[in-house]
């Protein structure tokens, strides 16, 4: 369940904050949501039998930016970090689908622990990857990693403080993905066709990572209390097992129905056209 409604306070801040957002959503004229109807059918079906207000669903977002611009670089910059774009440099020096990459976004911190059981565990698997470690990523202070770990992956790992996560998921040679499970890091997941390891931290993050190994197929998830032997576990089991190759092929799956969703006569394509038609024009010719 998200993390804002695991307490017993009846004051708790985040409680209460998401009752008043979320009954505040219901006297709107309309919600939009950035999912498509396949992917959370049987909860798309129940919320638009419970809400007065008409619902659309016109995602995945990004998956229409990629088809609209056909090929061009039109992304939009999202993040006050500075991206490294030797990231995508590295990449390209890499074999097909062999490298993980790993990001637990913009909001997740770490302990000293967490960081170590994740770095040695990744330095075990002996698979290459990139690690986005943020300066506010460890909790107190900057993400200092061991002279040691840097000269155990110094052939094999990246680490950058930011990277454009769109092109590095797109890039052909990322097999996996190391996230916290946040939903727009999901969604660019299916969008790119890269199965997941999750390890969810706070709000929505466990149910999206609920929904990901047990409901569509692409992801696996390691314990909150992090060792670095399920690390490596993990990671050699999504880039060179069995079960890596079945999420791969679900999570493929997914892709395509997201694409067929946006293109003419698919549900997100015609939710959008009905948006604009029955909310936003007529709102304009109202006023």
């Amino acid at each position: 369940m998200v993390s804002v409604v695991r307490t017993a306070d009846p004051d708790d801040f985040l409680l209460n904050y998401s009752i008043t957002e979320s009954q505040m959503a219901l006297r709107t004229s309309a919600l939009i949501l950035n999912t498509f109807d396949d992917l959370e059918k049987d909860v798309i079906k129940a919320m638009r039998s419970r809400i007065a207000c008409p619902l659309y669903t016109i995602g995945l977002l990004l998956t229409f930016s990629k088809h609209e611009s056909k090929g061009e670089d039109k992304s939009i910059l999202t993040s006050l970090w500075k991206e490294e774009n030797e990231c995508l440099a590295w990449l390209d020096k890499q074999q097909f689908m062999s490298v993980l990459y790993v990001n637990f976004g913009s909001v997740a911190v770490l302990t000293l622990d967490q960081l170590n059981e994740f770095a040695w565990g990744l330095a075990n698997s002996h698979k290459p990857f990139i690690w986005i470690t943020r300066r506010d990523l460890m909790m107190g202070e900057a993400a200092i990693l061991s002279q040691e770990f840097m000269d155990e992956i110094k052939d094999r790992g990246l680490i950058a403080n930011w990277c454009n996560q769109e092109h590095v998921l797109s890039h052909a040679s990322v097999g996996g993905f190391l996230t916290h499970s946040g939903w727009n890091s999901i969604l660019e997941a299916i969008c790119n066709g890269v199965p997941v390891i999750c390890w969810p931290c706070l709000g929505e993050q466990p149910t999206n990572c609920r929904y990901a190994c047990t409901e569509w197929g692409f992801g696996m998830e390691i314990d909150n209390n992090v060792k670095r032997e399920e690390v490596e576990d993990k990671v050699r089991m999504l880039m060179e097992g069995t079960k890596g190759k079945e999420m791969r092929t679900k999570i493929m799956k997914w892709k395509q129905i997201a694409e067929k969703a946006i293109k003419p006569g698919g549900s997100s394509y015609e939710n959008l056209n009905a948006l604009v038609r029955e909310v936003l024009f007529k709102n304009y010719e109202n006023n």
